[in-house]
């Protein structure tokens, strides 16, 4: 008797092990799965934010067990597989042909993902790399939607290449800006006509499409400034009750929450 009760326990003891480690493992990848990562180093030199106008990025499916990616041009993907000790490997699928004025990236992640083995996650960073010990091969930030934080209406206090003061420019009316996100629309007023048209959203990566606007015509050249910024804007800072938006680096247009 005294012999079956010891294998009972040890039984139980295994099993419990196993759920604690199927736990622990599942608390590491929830942190990976599910989400999009930005590509912003790779083989230890910075990859510019956006390639080819594209941003470089790797997402992975839990469910079907794929991952997608793209290094500025082509779609890249196939199927990945999660190992203990934070190991990973990945196969080729199909991709596109497509050829780009910049390639670098788009070959540096193929041979990424020939060679990486290992993940490490780190707050809002993952890395990837060759064995446990090695350094990174890449090194991806997570993309935060910021979407959320845009909907409403905002009222311009700042814009790039005014050749006069912001003041003098819009003595008479500040132009507006009223986000849907849901629906991906935009509407306003550039200060003297009133204008709608399309916003696609990415993370913090926005453009707009072609505005449709009314046909009055304006004093000074106000509106001739405020759709020529409007066009240059790629990406999007929002905090607390103020909007900016950017080129690249540089801040071409702010506004208040109204």
């Amino acid at each position: 008797m005294k012999k079956f009760n010891f294998i009972y326990v040890g039984v139980l003891l295994m099993l419990l092990a196993s759920c604690a480690m199927r736990k622990s493992s599942s608390n590491t990848t929830s942190a990976l799965m599910g989400k999009k990562w930005q590509l912003v180093e790779l083989d230890g030199k910075v990859v510019p934010e956006k390639v080819n106008g594209k941003m470089p990025f790797l997402t992975l499916d839990e469910e079907n067990g794929r991952y997608s990616a793209s290094g500025g041009c082509n779609g890249i993907g196939g199927e990945y597989t999660l190992q203990k000790n934070n190991g990973v490997s990945f196969s080729r699928g199909m991709s596109t042909m497509m050829a780009c004025a910049d390639m670098s990236i788009e070959n540096g992640l193929r041979t990424l993902f020939d060679e990486a083995d290992t993940y490490t996650v780190k707050e809002n960073t993952m890395s990837l790399s060759k064995g446990q010990h090695g350094a990174a091969l890449a090194k991806f930030v997570l993309v935060v939607d910021q979407s959320d934080k845009l909907t409403g209406t905002w009222e311009l206090d700042y814009i790039l290449d005014a050749e006069v003061g912001f003041d003098e420019l819009y003595a008479n009316k500040k132009p507006t800006i009223t986000f849907d996100v849901a629906e991906k629309k935009v509407n306003g007023n550039s200060s003297c006509n009133n204008f709608s048209g399309t916003v696609k959203i990415d993370g913090n990566a926005i453009s707009f499409g072609p505005m449709m606007s009314t046909k009055m015509a304006c004093p000074g050249n106000g509106e001739q400034v405020f759709f020529k910024n409007i066009e240059r804007v790629t990406s999007f800072d929002a905090q607390d009750s103020t909007l900016t938006m950017i080129m690249d680096d540089i801040v071409v247009m702010r506004w208040q929450k109204k």
